[in-house]
């Protein structure tokens, strides 16, 4: 018998498709890439919740990252890894958005957000070193699940979400590893340093822990064990 997927409506979230899902709004001032806190180039994404990779909590500037001495390029490599795996058992996904906070994350919007995430503040990166301005933000992040979010999580998406996300996890650790101890930690431009960015990017993984682990065929993501905020 073929299992019915289950398809949901707008009457079961909070948001209708492409509207926010919480009281916060996407985006906000500010240019892309930075924490969000006076002095810095801006927000990169409107809040999931304090703590989580989407910065700040909409009222103040966002914590500074903490970092250690963890290879960044190596911490970055790690949590695409954890990404990937935990996306390797989203195919039995049955269509259920999961709630974390005042968010809903789905299969393909922890993907999206990984990705985006990734590109975001690789392309502020970029700028700073060549002295250019970032660019203004207009992420809608995670503040909003698309038509497209809702998607049923195939094997060839899967396979796109790997190509995708191992490729901008090696032009990350590249661009990492070709920086001095000095530029990581007294970086160009306005914004936190480039160490920091690397360990604020690997709370990204909280996005693929919100879907969780559905090893079990048609397991929902309405149910897995709820991420720890960063």
């Amino acid at each position: 018998m073929t299992e019915t997927k289950h398809v949901p409506t707008t009457s079961e979230a909070p948001e209708s498709l492409g509207v926010p899902d919480g009281p916060g709004v996407p985006g906000g001032p500010g240019v892309q890439g930075g924490p969000g806190g006076p002095g810095t180039v801006g927000t990169t994404d409107s809040p999931d919740n304090p703590g989580t990779p989407d910065s700040g909590s909409g009222s103040g500037p966002a914590e500074t990252p903490a970092t250690d001495d963890r290879d960044p390029a190596q911490l970055l490599t790690a949590m695409v890894d954890r990404v990937l795996a935990l996306a390797a058992t989203w195919t039995a996904w049955d269509g259920r958005p999961v709630p974390a906070g005042d968010r809903l994350y789905t299969p393909h919007k922890a993907i999206r957000r990984v990705a985006d995430h990734m590109v975001d503040h690789l392309a502020e990166m970029e700028a700073r070193l060549v002295g250019e301005e970032t660019q203004p933000d207009h992420w809608h992040a995670s503040a909003t699940t698309t038509a497209a979010d809702l998607a049923p999580f195939t094997g060839a998406d899967l396979d796109e979400a790997r190509s995708r996300l191992t490729r901008l996890a090696r032009i990350w650790a590249n661009r990492l590893d070709a920086l001095t101890p000095d530029e990581l930690d007294r970086s160009a431009g306005t914004g936190w340093t480039f160490r920091q960015l690397a360990f604020h990017l690997a709370e990204s993984v909280y996005y693929a822990d919100a879907v969780g682990d559905l090893t079990a065929v048609g397991a929902s993501a309405s149910s897995p064990a709820r991420p720890t905020k960063p």
